[in-house]
């Protein structure tokens, strides 16, 4: 777990927030990041109810991806509480040899299927 984690959440913010149409909130106490005040692409947890992790949460296409990002890296991905279930898969950013290119990548592909299509069609991210 990050000590501080303001400078990892300002690198998930301005990733999710460099997107069309996107915006902050909080959601369930901590940042969540949404289309149009909608419908929700990312999360940022910290210490969530203890557990230690520092991580932004994504979707994924399914359960079939999950699983599949889960297995190739377990070090970094993870089937988080409550939205495990449905396919979003938690992303570890307190490592050392942390990919952020990756992580902006994941955060995008998320917001892409969030994203209604008239935003897909004019040319999305």
């Amino acid at each position: 777990m990050s000590p501080d984690p303001e400078p990892i959440l300002a690198k998930v913010r301005a990733a999710a927030l460099a997107l069309p149409s996107t915006c902050e909130k909080v959601s369930h106490g901590a940042p969540g990041f949404f289309i149009e005040d909608g419908m929700a692409f990312a999360y940022f947890w910290h210490d969530h109810h203890g557990d230690g992790e520092t991580v932004a949460i994504v979707n994924t296409t399914g359960l079939d991806e999950q699983a599949m990002l889960i297995e190739g890296d377990p070090g970094l991905y993870y089937a988080p509480p409550y939205l495990g279930s449905s396919g979003w898969v938690a992303m570890r950013l307190d490592g050392e040899e942390l990919d952020w290119q990756r992580v902006e990548d994941r955060i995008a592909i998320s917001w892409e299927l969030a994203a209604p299509q008239r935003l897909l069609e004019a040319g999305g991210r």
